[in-house]
């Protein structure tokens, strides 16, 4: 081989051998966003999407200046400490957490990374700020409220069926928002004189044994609580429920549109839409500290008409003209 064929050939293996470490250092000078949720991948497509759009709209582009890192629990709240952990580890410059499960591992993963809420009940409540509109340490974004909303989905339920006696209720005890939820439904119950049929459920595959004794207590009625392992099993829940025909009243609408009957709640997309400005503002250096804990702008009543069909339930006028949404 001649000098010159021999230079050349070191200088085009040599830029080739140096082409995968260029294109690494360029990904990892992109900002880098942590994305930890209690959920399935599978049933947050439209959360992701809505929150990716809104970076897009305040011109954060995937692969040009920000780059994600996901992981997710499915379901499996027992993993989100060291999913929590991992994503620590890569040391990203800001994390996305949803729900509170997902909240409060995340916190106690790390106090310093800044990390931003999509959604969650009364952070105040536990533990993650010190108030609402100043928040104080590491932790910012949107809240819920999921643990106060129950006065009303039973309120919602009786004028669907005025003689309802008898309302079960799943309860997720794996989930540290069982206590202050499930504390709001007892009372809104007993100021409504309903009696409540619970189930205690500590695992996915309880759910066949929970509508067993759902029938055998004649439950009029079924309340699905929020709860990350009852949304990522929503649609299972729904055909249990209409199998059961139990008519349902769920927290996000998604659960509706898979066959629930009625939801009553915050549009879950909205909030992860909304989560992009607090991100936004975080790249460019705003303290999380510093940024007021939002609320929804919105709750939503939702009904799906063809599952009152196929249970055989009319649904009142007045309902329909308050619904935000008939899926029919």
């Amino acid at each position: 081989m001649s000098g010159m064929k021999r230079r050349e050939f070191i200088l085009a293996f040599g830029g080739a051998a140096a082409w995968p470490f260029a294109a690494r250092a360029q990904q990892e000078s992109l900002a880098l966003i942590g994305f930890l949720n209690a959920g399935a991948a599978t049933t947050l497509k439209r959360e992701i999407d809505a929150f990716r759009d809104g970076l897009r709209n305040l011109d954060h582009v995937e692969g040009r200046d920000v780059r994600f890192e996901y992981r997710f629990a499915n379901g499996d709240l027992e993993k989100l400490p060291v999913l929590a952990a991992e994503l620590v580890r890569l040391n990203p410059n800001v994390i996305v957490s949803s729900p509170v499960p997902a909240n409060l591992a995340i916190a106690k993963a790390t106090s310093t990374l800044p990390i931003v809420t999509a959604s969650g009940a009364d952070p105040v409540g536990f533990g993650l700020v010190k108030s609402l509109s100043h928040p104080g340490g590491n932790v910012t974004g949107l809240t819920n409220f999921a643990e106060e909303l129950a006065s009303k989905q039973i309120d919602l339920m009786r004028e669907l069926l005025p003689g309802l006696a008898r309302l079960a209720a799943l309860v997720n005890v794996a989930n540290p928002l069982h206590v202050p939820q499930w504390r709001e439904t007892q009372a809104a119950a007993t100021q409504a004189a309903i009696a409540l049929v619970p189930f205690e459920l500590r695992s996915a595959d309880q759910l066949e044994e929970a509508f067993a004794k759902f029938s055998r207590e004649r439950a009029d009625a079924l309340l699905i609580p929020p709860d990350v392992t009852f949304t990522t099993h929503r649609r299972r829940i729904a055909n249990l429920a209409l199998g059961a025909r139990l008519p349902t009243t769920f927290f996000i609408r998604q659960s509706t549109e898979d066959g629930g009957l009625m939801s009553y709640g915050p549009n879950p997309v909205e909030n992860y839409r909304r989560a992009a400005t607090y991100v936004d503002k975080i790249l460019k250096g705003a303290r999380p500290g510093d940024l007021p804990i939002e609320r929804p702008t919105k709750i939503e009543l939702v009904i799906n008409l063809k599952t009152a069909k196929a249970l055989g339930i009319e649904i009142p006028p007045s309902l329909l003209a308050r619904a935000d949404e008939v899926i029919e």
